[in-house]
Formats: C-alpha cells, structure tokens, sequence
C-alpha cells in the first residue's frame, strides 16, 4: 500500500532536503544497491556524476549488489571515442588505450569524491552502445539496469572473476 497507517505517501524514492528545504529526488529505493559489506548505494547519483565527468560517457551502468566492490559497465560516444582513438569503427575506439586511459580518468575524478565504499575498482567499456532497439533503454533514454545487467552477465563476471556473490 502506498499511503501507510500513519499517512506517510511512499513513492519508492529517495531524496535529501536542501538548504533551503526542498526535497530532491536523487534515487529509487528499489535500485539501491548492496554491498557485500552490509553498505547501500544509491547507483544513479553515481552514474550521473561519471556521464558528467566526460563527453566521452554515453551511458553508465554501476554494479554492485552482493559484492566486494562496485564495478561499472560503460558505453561510449562514437563520435568522442573515434576522435580520440582514429578508430573506424564503434568496436575498434572502445579497445583502443587512449579510450580506455580517458574512461579511467572520468572515473578517478568521480572517485575521488566518493566514500571508499562507493569508489569504482573496475570498468568494462562494452563494444556497442545501448539503445530502445537492443532493450537497453526506455523511450526517454533510461537505462533499463535490470535488463543491461542479464544481458552483459559475462562482462560483469569476468570483472568480478574469483569472486565470490554473498
């Protein structure tokens, strides 16, 4: 039930008061992520800080839940990364190291104002980008995470290798 025995409404979002004292919507309750040590992120503010931290960021999906650390599946602008790389194609700019060392860039920025709980050990650049017609993405470009993380499962586990899930 959405309205409780005391009247509170609960949307499933999560917010903070500002200064001033208007709420801002910064999350979904149901995309926290847990940490294998008992610690909860809120993916989304994460994501958008890496998306704003480089043009070269199309889409950012954080993983996490039941892990040691958080890990991170990216996807790249073909026109930034083919600049950057001299790639040709799409697939080529995303394995070449000046693409690479500019995605670690973005996020050693991005960590360094994060918790350590929250900071990002490991990326993986995927070979294409997400769109409505691959699933990935909802008519107004929201990453379907659910979705990303079924599909691009062995790229997750390869970060994440002689790890175990608690």
């Amino acid at each position: 039930e959405v309205i409780d025995k005391e009247g509170y409404f609960h949307t499933g979002d999560i917010g903070e008061l500002d200064k001033d004292g208007y709420l801002k919507i910064t999350d979904r309750k149901k995309d926290l992520i847990k940490t294998s040590g008992g610690k909860y992120i809120a993916p989304q503010s994460i994501e958008g800080a890496l998306k704003t931290a480089s043009q070269l960021l199309s889409q950012v999906v954080v993983i996490g839940d039941r892990r040691k650390y958080v890990s991170v599946l990216v996807t790249v602008a073909e026109a930034e990364a083919k600049k950057l790389s001299g790639a040709s194609s799409y697939a080529e700019a995303t394995r070449s190291p000046a693409v690479r060392q500019a995605v670690q860039e973005a996020i050693d920025r991005v960590n360094a104002t994060l918790p350590s709980y929250e900071t990002i050990k490991r990326f993986t650049i995927l070979d294409r980008d997400f769109s409505q017609e691959t699933g990935e993405l909802t008519p107004t470009l929201k990453v379907k995470r659910k979705l990303a993380t079924q599909k691009f499962t062995k790229e997750i586990d390869a970060m994440y290798e002689g790890e175990s899930v608690d």
